[in-house]
């Protein structure tokens, strides 16, 4: 479970400083130069690429917080915060596929469905916790 919640908060956490330290670079080029998904959706804002980076460095801290102190309420808190941002950043992203070649469409899918299903193991693995933590 902790590692789950590490790799949540890398999920975040990278991304994050990306766009809060390197707006331009992070909506230039994220996931990878090669792709660049976010320059299909105009124009560049560097007030809310920072924001988004803010934010999901917010969310990193909380996620790792749970990683090195797993007690059951923090864990699930953490767990159903990123299901709060993941789900709707899903449904965005279907909605929005027919922009992207397959290549994109799929890496897409596989890399806003993984941290929804590795949030809700961390759901499932934190019914295991006692009250006050591993």
């Amino acid at each position: 479970m902790r590692a789950a919640l590490v790799l949540l908060s890398l999920g975040q956490g990278v991304p994050g400083a990306w766009a809060l330290f390197a707006p331009r670079s992070f909506h230039d080029a994220f996931p990878l130069p090669a792709f660049a998904w976010l320059t299909k959706f105009p124009p560049y804002n560097e007030h809310l690429v920072r924001d988004l980076g803010a934010l999901s460095l917010g969310l990193t801290t909380v996620l790792l917080w749970a990683a090195v102190r797993p007690e059951r309420s923090l864990v699930r808190a953490a767990a159903f915060g990123c299901l709060a941002f993941t789900v709707p950043h899903l449904v965005f992203h279907v909605v929005h596929l027919g922009r992207f070649e397959t290549v994109d469409v799929v890496g897409q899918l596989i890399s806003q469905v993984a941290p929804i299903v590795v949030a809700g193991m961390v759901i499932s693995l934190s019914r295991r916790i006692s009250g006050a933590g591993i």
